[in-house]
């Protein structure tokens, strides 16, 4: 069992990437770092998901408005909602994904899988 450490970097946000922490056959969790006014278009999953403001000030954009998130606050979406996350200010947030096979849907989700008999991640 590995302890994967999602406490907000302050100061050292700024020049960190976003990675992939910890990826099986069921679940993954990726930790998104995006600069002010950086956005990610307008994507869907399979499965619902939770996308959690760990810091900073992320909107999660959808069909029926914009929510609004800052550092603690999380939202769930729903199984195949459209949605785009807007950075208003440089922001972490950590995403779930739950996965069928390995693949949030239409082979997305691409990355680290962790076999669950080693501690080291293996390529997908």
């Amino acid at each position: 069992m590995d302890i994967i450490n999602v406490a907000p970097l302050g100061e050292q946000l700024h020049g960190t990437v976003s990675t992939s922490l910890i990826k099986t056959n069921r679940i993954q969790l990726l930790h998104l770092v995006l600069g002010p006014h950086q956005d990610l278009p307008m994507h869907h999953v399979d499965d619902e998901c939770t996308i959690h403001c760990l810091e900073g000030d992320v909107e999660v954009v959808t069909g029926s408005g914009v929510r609004r998130l800052k550092g603690g606050n999380v939202v769930v979406l729903e199984a195949r909602q459209q949605h785009a996350l807007r950075a208003r200010a440089e922001s972490a947030v950590l995403v779930t994904l739950l996965l069928h096979g390995g693949d949030a849907g239409d082979q997305g989700g691409a990355g680290h899988r962790r076999d669950p008999d080693k501690d080291t991640p293996t390529k997908a």
